[in-house]
């Protein structure tokens, strides 16, 4: 049994490793489109289109870090955290809810959106009283 949680403690440390690296390429994407759009012609204007893809890399990046916290936190307590996952879960909802191009969404589909919000906020609401009961 110990092999296996060597293993696992390997696979994690890697896991944090590329999460970083990846969540490091992402922040320098982030910047370099910002750059490029703030200082194409007109200038230190970015266009709604531009907006809607720097705030999609924006929540990319967030949900990286998330991600590299409920490793650490797993590493830490070899536990996984509801709690942190139903965060990162509404985060990526939330981002693509921005990205979603709002003039060729099917109403089904936005409201399939809407229950899934809903469904993760709820139980995220519930855990969290879970866990202020307990404590």
């Amino acid at each position: 049994m110990k092999i296996f949680d060597q293993i696992e403690s390997w696979i994690s440390y890697a896991l944090l490793g590329l999460m970083t690296i990846i969540v490091l390429s992402a922040t320098l994407e982030v910047g370099y489109v910002v750059a490029t759009n703030i200082f194409r012609p007109p200038g230190f204007f970015i266009g709604v289109e531009d907006l809607f893809d720097i705030f999609g890399l924006l929540l990319m990046v967030l949900i990286g870090l998330e991600l590299m916290a409920s490793i650490q936190m797993y590493i830490k307590s070899h536990e996984i955290h509801a709690e942190i996952m139903l965060l990162i879960a509404i985060t990526a909802v939330t981002r693509k809810i921005v990205i979603l191009d709002a003039k060729v969404i099917e109403p089904m589909m936005l409201f399939g959106v809407a229950l899934l919000v809903l469904a993760l906020t709820a139980g995220y609401y519930l855990l969290h009283l879970a866990r202020l009961k307990s404590d």
